[in-house]
């Protein structure tokens, strides 16, 4: 009778587990929806940050994919990023516009996220982003030259001119500050949209 007690009770726990990990899961596509969903209405918020450059325009969309990336993991915040991207798209009917933010949200997202995966502290998160940062400037300079020159400029000396005075300094500082939004906002947001057994206490 004890064991058939104990067995019971195994099994109560196995299905309560899983349970609360379907409930998780809602929670998390909910939580996803919402963010793609924010991502997207701040990709239409654009403004010029580098003086003498207005058609580079800064967007704060990935911050909100990044924190995603950091709740949950560099796939899912990558499905936010590029659905983010491809509503944009839609929207806008610039696929090539698309394409490009497609390449900034694989090198923002990807290094960052996993990294912090890896290291899963404060100092994790920062590091992490500090490599995203150079890594998503290496790769918008390269969509610059190809995808930029092929549909947008028609020729590469229309864009190499402005490459060290204008497009590398101003990707700098957009991917700088959707670092520093990214990393206020998940601080701030980080125990109420991931599991408890990943939040991170303190500064370390």
């Amino acid at each position: 009778m004890e064991e058939a007690g104990d067995a019971i009770m195994s099994e109560q726990s196995r299905i309560a587990s899983i349970k609360n990990t379907n409930r998780w899961d809602t929670r998390q596509l909910v939580t996803m929806g919402l963010m793609t969903a924010l991502a997207a209405l701040l990709s239409f918020v654009q403004f010029p940050i580098f003086p003498g450059a207005d058609f580079l325009k800064y967007d704060p969309s990935l911050a909100a994919s990044m924190v995603v990336g950091f709740a949950y993991g560099a796939g899912p915040g990558m499905v936010v990023a590029l659905l983010a991207a491809t509503i944009q798209g839609l929207i806008m009917g610039n696929w090539v516009g698309a394409l490009m933010n497609y390449v900034a949200a694989l090198c923002f997202i990807l290094p960052a996220s996993l990294i912090y995966k890896r290291f899963h502290t404060f100092k994790g998160a920062i590091g992490g982003l500090l490599v995203s940062i150079v890594v998503v400037v290496v790769g918008n300079c390269a969509s610059n030259l190809t995808l930029g020159v092929w549909f947008f400029y028609g020729s590469a000396d229309a864009i190499l001119p402005l490459m060290l005075p204008a497009v590398i300094p101003f990707n700098i500082m957009k991917a700088g500050l959707n670092s520093l939004l990214a990393l206020a906002v998940y601080k701030t947001v980080s125990n109420l949209i991931t599991p408890k057994k990943d939040q991170v206490k303190g500064r370390e």
